[in-house]
């Protein structure tokens, strides 16, 4: 005969079914599960007709907390990062749907400018920093055969071309100038005056070039309701509406220069257990990007090598990925919520790199309440000391420009979870 706790659930998860009309997708049937297991029903459940709908964060009834145990609450955090990651697949299968119309527009008035393809897996070209804010690279073409350069002469110019007094300060952390004569394969547009000073190309020159085309691929594509152009100084910024909630992008013109590295790069550093040579060469071999996203100077990108990076953490069974997942979840939803907020997932990653380097071992990443505990630690230190390094260019603080009292707010909030370390849901 069946229990009452076992009868309980199956009727709990019949009354959640009834709440939910239209065919389940397979999240939905693992959260009825585990809501089943835990014997509490939430206020709010997902209501979505398609497989495909909009989702919206989980919200569990602040009654019902006080009674689950921490490793119910656990469970519960655990959904909502599975919730999280629906909900941003939604939003990134939206997005690139118009980015792929809008850069295919672009590609056909300027050739030096590609399509961002639209893909059913990955896209490497589309970086979620937050919920509701992306960074996506668009692939230039028309510059092959990269060679570093050592940079010897002074710029004395202004974005307009004209002569200054005072040279222009050399490029610091992850910037530098970008030569035409850095590529032995050029073609002759990148030699125009639109987007070249002095045989510079200009990062600037090519965001105005880029952002003039965007703003007539809106209206030629018929967007104007859907995506309009934000105003920036040094960048190129669009809103997007999409079903699940708005976003803001930033598209950032990137020349792609694969099987290289750059000297700025100084990794794998010497005696590190974490990651292996051969897997530390592997990872350089794909190379690295300059994105346009400021006035004069390229930053190196190495969003590549990171996924690569990623992807590998946990084949010695650990649960390193597992856990900047819910590192992720806390910041994004309880810490530092919010459109642009101090700290993204790429500081978060920096902070998982720079953790797993110091704990390479299988036994440091076996628990992971004590490993998203010492996650936490780092983050709470570097956001402190207003300080990140980035992981391969570490002379580079990624924290430079964010607002000191964002991230005094913050530490201040990461200070309590360490001491007090309890999952509290919004």
């Amino acid at each position: 005969m069946d229990s009452p706790l076992q009868l309980a659930n199956e009727n709990l998860s019949e009354e959640i079914k009834r709440q939910v009309p239209g065919p389940f997708t397979q999240f939905q049937r693992n959260f009825i599960q585990t809501v089943s297991l835990l014997g509490k029903l939430p206020t709010r459940v997902l209501h979505c007709k398609k497989p495909h709908a909009a989702v919206a964060l989980l919200r569990i009834d602040q009654e019902a907390m006080k009674s689950l145990t921490e490793e119910d609450k656990g469970d519960l955090l655990l959904s909502k990062v599975d919730f999280r990651h629906q909900r941003i697949a939604q939003t990134v299968e939206e997005v690139q749907k118009v980015i792929h119309q809008l850069t295919t527009e672009i590609s056909h008035q300027d050739s030096r400018f590609q399509v961002v393809p639209y893909r059913d897996t990955y896209n490497g070209n589309i970086k979620v920093l937050a919920p509701g804010h992306f960074l996506i690279m668009v692939p230039v073409r028309g510059l092959a055969g990269y060679r570093e350069v050592r940079e010897q002469r002074w710029r004395y110019y202004n974005l307009k071309g004209s002569r200054l007094s005072c040279p222009l300060r050399a490029p610091e952390g992850l910037q530098q100038w970008l030569q035409v004569e850095q590529f032995t394969k050029s073609m002759w547009q990148w030699h125009e005056a639109d987007v070249n000073i002095e045989g510079d190309i200009v990062p600037a020159k090519v965001l105005q070039v880029f952002q003039k085309l965007v703003e007539k691929a809106i209206t030629t594509c018929h967007l104007s309701g859907k995506v309009s152009l934000l105003s920036s100084s040094s960048a190129v910024w669009l809103a997007v509406e999409t079903s699940v909630c708005p976003v803001e992008i930033e598209l950032a013109p990137t020349v792609e220069i694969p099987s290289a590295w750059p000297e700025k790069a100084q990794w794998p550093r010497c005696m590190k257990r974490w990651p292996s040579p051969e897997r530390a060469e592997c990872i350089k071999s794909f190379g690295f990007s300059l994105l346009a996203r400021s006035n004069y100077h390229w930053q190196l990108n190495f969003s590549q090598a990171e996924q690569v990076l990623l992807q590998q953490l946990d084949e010695d069974g650990g649960c390193r990925r597992h856990c900047f997942r819910v590192l992720r979840q806390l910041t994004e939803d309880v810490w530092c919520p919010g459109g642009q907020p101090a700290i993204t997932a790429h500081h978060l990653q920096m902070v998982l790199f720079w953790t797993c380097e110091k704990y390479p071992h299988r036994k440091d990443w076996q628990d992971l309440e004590s490993a998203l505990r010492r996650l936490v630690r780092k983050l709470h230190k570097c956001v402190s000391q207003r300080f990140l390094k980035h992981y391969f260019a570490p002379r580079s603080n990624l924290l430079h420009s964010a607002s000191s009292g964002d991230l005094d707010a913050l530490a201040q909030k990461l200070a309590f979870f360490l001491k007090s370390p309890q999952i509290s849901l919004p």
